[in-house]
């Protein structure tokens, strides 16, 4: 290899898994995927050259979907996005130092996947339900409708701040009642933060495959309740990104 180039790290693997032949790295072009192998445990690994800035929405894609797509069929460790090193030999050190705390990571990761659980309200929905539950909030949109705003400007403030209570209150709600309907199901799961102020759930969940047919109908079921109110996603099968790095492993 090139000292112009090195080795950017996905994850690591138990060592029997090989990489399909149309898997494709990160870069452009894409590189191809290879593993480091030392004993029990392999990276999986692409080849880029070490000035290259990688951080592209397509290089990130190309990382989860190299996780993601290995995490169905074998345990997997994510290493975090961007992790570059110069060569085979600083992998496999990586590997030798740390070989037991990555095997005995994997065995417990066996048969598990991660799914997350996003939930958006419905602004009008949201405001509509919240003014039907609360009549002070309700007095006050009735105050400042048709009003103009700055002579309505301190009823509107009053009214934002008790939207937003109303708002805060219902997540704390549903999420809990999401980790609650769903832990029957699930080995582990983790409150997210909220990525946008009308997020009604966010959550990720490490599932046991086996469970996972339950899993699913437990979230459609959830979301059902919800429809017209809540805008509900569900995304994995994905690699455990919310519950194991290698990198914090190797820390």
């Amino acid at each position: 290899m090139a000292d112009t180039t090195g080795l950017f790290i996905y994850g690591i693997v138990p060592s029997d898994v090989e990489p399909t032949p149309d898997a494709a790295g990160v870069g452009d072009p894409p590189g191809e995927v290879t593993v480091v192998r030392r004993g029990d445990v392999a990276a999986l690994v692409s080849e880029v050259p070490l000035e290259a800035a990688l951080g592209r929405p397509a290089d990130l894609t190309a990382y989860q979907t190299l996780l993601d797509g290995t995490a169905p069929v074998a345990p997997v460790l994510p290493v975090r996005f961007g992790t570059v090193v110069t060569g085979e030999d600083a992998v496999g050190d990586l590997l030798d130092a740390h070989h037991d705390r990555f095997a005995s990571a994997l065995d417990e990761l066996e048969g598990l996947v991660q799914y997350v659980v996003h939930g958006r309200y419905d602004e009008p929905a949201l405001i509509a339900a919240v003014l039907e539950q609360n009549p002070a909030a309700a007095d006050l949109a009735d105050q400042v409708r048709g009003r103009p705003e700055e002579v309505s400007r301190e009823q509107r403030i009053r009214l934002g701040e008790m939207i937003s209570q109303a708002v805060e209150l219902r997540r704390e709600a549903e999420n809990r009642e999401l980790l609650d309907r769903l832990k029957p199901f699930a080995v582990s799961s983790l409150p997210r933060q909220p990525s946008n102020e009308l997020d009604a759930v966010n959550a990720a969940f490490l599932v046991d495959a086996d469970r996972e047919d339950e899993f699913v109908d437990t979230v459609e079921e959830f979301a059902e309740q919800r429809r017209g109110l809540v805008r509900m996603r569900l995304l994995g099968p994905l690699a455990p990104y919310d519950f194991v790095s290698a990198h914090e492993l190797a820390g």
